[in-house]
């Protein structure tokens, strides 16, 4: 938690704020700014929330989502109502839809150095900021367009505005976050006041200050939070009221729950109990879900046991500092305020218990909870911050206690295992990166006779692992010859990997701490932006602009778009054609069915009155060749089914990976 044998003075080798942010922005800009326009959007849960914001953009309707002509009450609004806005600046497309989650990242790095650099110095600021920037979590969870990284930014604000409220006596900022608070439970639900409260209360508690609980503006607070979140909850149950008469949580044709039976009880109780319907989701083993984050957080998880050993050995001081009048003899404070005034030091100390408290709490909270209930692998993100931020802030006081312990006599056992404990954590990393390097390395041998194939989905394997229902499903169906689509990447990624963690490592052991760890930060970018590469050669696999493209080139206004299946399916291809039919695609499923896969139309299409967009197979074998122009979209697990159903009236129209697009009449 806290190293009381080290100064909390800034080093003048710690890097300027100008420089730390030329580095970060520039990182930014790599990483986060160049990857918004590609790829275009994708099929599932991108496109279908781009299409909420459009219909936002397009009827001014800033209350009910609606997705394809079709209620969508799943998700509170913030986020669609910052796409939407930007829709109307930039137009609808890929980069406005991103954009909010780039920039939500680059807040969050803010934050991080804000707090860090307060909290722990310059270097832990640097390193918190570009560790939020270059961990593999928020880079590959804001490929796709979901709220994470937004709810993420709002709860580490009001954090931060909660924290620095009490330590400087600022009023204002209590009411920053209670305005912050409010936003990210319209980003969110509920789960945003129940994370930050789980998290600032105990902390309160341990230190003492709930005694100045009126200082956190309890009630002009609260009425200011309920000014912001509740005018939209009150409207959207008034436009959206119970429908008939349901019984039981599976909704019937006429008979539906109103808005908010089922935002508050089936997205947020019956999910965390597992028992939400539709059961459209999945849940991670319990040892991956807790291994992943290792993951998620890499390359600075590989710092996670320097840091945990230091504050294991530092155990005897986490509550010394953490309550008003708790603290050590004055001649402790006398020792160690070398470089600056007492009090000055002693604050800093008190703060940064408190700081890591709050952040350990949150972390702890976020984590708990969702191995308690049901989760996606992203769940956690507003986890990953904090954790990287106390990881930070454990290895700027080892490297910078290493570093004074040099020009003393007096090197204790505490010392000598953090520094040892970092030096094993870059070994380990060159390790790694020579694995995966020559991993690369064979792969890129062994396709070097192979061509290059565009549509990398015709090469991959179905191995269906988690029902694709996981996020990160389809990264098993890899196969050896879909290797050849990736050279480029490959080629940047096994150099970086090669020479960034060797080059960190040779930094080190020559004691050039601060560019040794910010090297990891580079690698990291560089590999990232190598990952992204990868990523946009996956796009025939994962969005289906190209049907869409076709479609709108040979077929017109008044022709039908029919998918055999969810919207979710071929969600990209509505989004893009929309505004060219003018009308919702049609879909061969049965409505308001509780059967299926748990479709996201279906609480929505029970009510009364949901557009008729639904066909049974025998309507549509029916309709087919008959009337306007029929466009047919189906998924290669469905495509047997429509061939058997329409044999011989399909006219193959495009096959891109594993999806299929037929229309009905010779063009």
């Amino acid at each position: 938690m806290t190293d009381t044998t080290k100064p909390l003075s800034r080093p003048a080798s710690s890097p300027s704020a100008l420089a730390t942010w030329v580095l970060l922005l520039a990182v930014f800009a790599a990483i986060y700014l160049a990857a918004l326009h590609l790829p275009p959007l994708l099929d599932d849960a991108d496109a279908t929330h781009a299409q909420a914001a459009a219909h936002m953009a397009e009827t001014g309707d800033l209350v009910t989502l609606k997705v394809n002509g079709i209620r969508y009450l799943e998700k509170p609004p913030l986020p669609y109502w910052i796409v939407a806005g930007l829709y109307k600046v930039l137009g609808e497309n890929a980069y406005a839809t991103h954009l909010p989650n780039a920039l939500a990242v680059l807040g969050c790095a803010w934050i991080a150095w804000l707090w860090c650099r307060r909290a722990w110095g310059d270097r832990a600021a640097l390193y918190a900021a570009l560790g939020t920037l270059t961990s593999c979590g928020p880079f590959l969870f804001t490929r796709f367009y979901i709220p994470e990284a937004l709810l993420s930014f709002l709860l580490l604000l009001a954090l931060y505005c909660l924290i620095t409220g009490l330590e400087s006596r600022r009023p204002g900022r209590f009411y920053i976050a209670w305005a912050a608070l409010a936003l990210a439970m319209l980003t969110k639900g509920l789960i945003a006041p129940v994370f930050f409260f789980a998290a600032a209360v105990p902390t309160l508690m341990l230190s003492g200050q709930w005694r100045r609980w009126r200082q956190l503006k309890p009630v002009t607070g609260f009425l200011f939070f309920l000014l912001i979140a509740a005018p939209w909850h009150i409207l959207a149950g008034l436009r959206n009221p119970t429908q008939g008469h349901p019984t039981g949580i599976v909704p019937t044709i006429g008979n539906v729950h109103g808005f908010w039976y089922f935002y508050f009880l089936n997205e947020h109780v019956f999910r965390f109990l597992g028992l939400r319907f539709p059961h459209d989701y999945n849940r991670l083993p319990f040892l991956a879900y807790w291994l992943l984050h290792l993951v998620w957080v890499f390359p600075w998880s590989l710092f996670f046991p320097a840091a945990l050993i230091m504050a294991w050995r530092t155990r005897h001081t986490w509550l010394q500092h953490l309550h008003r009048d708790a603290g050590q003899t004055v001649d402790f404070y006398l020792d160690h305020a070398v470089r600056e005034d007492v009090a000055s030091y002693v604050f800093r100390l008190k703060f940064r218990t408190r700081s890591a408290w709050l952040l350990g709490l949150f972390a702890a909270f976020t984590l708990v909870f969702f191995a308690l209930s049901t989760n996606q692998e992203y769940y956690t993100w507003p986890a990953w911050i904090p954790l990287v931020m106390l990881t930070a802030g454990m290895l700027a006081t080892i490297e910078e206690t290493w570093e004074s312990a040099r020009h003393t006599s007096g090197v204790t056992k505490t010392k000598v295992a953090g520094s040892l404990w970092v030096l094993n954590a870059h070994i380990l990393f060159a390790v790694i990166g020579a694995g995966v390097a020559a991993a690369l390395i064979l792969g890129l041998w062994e396709s070097r006779d192979l061509p290059y194939v565009s549509d990398i989905g015709t090469l991959l394997a179905h191995r269906a692992v988690g029902d694709y229902s996981l996020s990160m499903s389809h990264f098993f169906d890899l196969t050896g010859p879909s290797f050849a689509a990736l050279r480029l990447p490959a080629i940047i990624a096994a150099v970086a990997l090669l020479l960034g963690p060797a080059t960190g490592l040779g930094l080190r052991l020559t004691h050039r701490n601060i560019a040794a760890t910010v090297s990891v930060g580079l690698t990291a970018a560089v590999f990232l932006v190598a990952a992204h590469i990868a990523f946009v050669r996956f796009e025939p696999m994962l969005s289906s602009r190209q049907l869409a493209d076709t479609i709108m080139q040979k077929g017109s206004a008044i022709d039908d778009f029919v998918i055999y299946g969810d919207q979710s399916d071929a969600s990209s291809v509505i989004f893009y054609t929309h505004r060219f039919f003018g009308h919702p695609a049609l879909l061969v499923m049965e409505r308001c069915s509780p059967h299926g896969n748990g479709s996201s139309m279906l609480w929505g299409s029970c009510y009364p009155d949901a557009p008729d967009i639904f066909l049974s197979e025998e309507q549509l074998a029916t309709q087919w060749g008959q009337g306007n122009r029929h466009w047919l979209f189906a998924q290669d697990a469905k495509r047997s089914k429509v061939q058997q159903l329409l044999a011989g009236r399909l006219i193959p129209v495009e096959t891109i990976a594993d999806k299929t697009l037929w229309t009905d009449r010779p063009f």
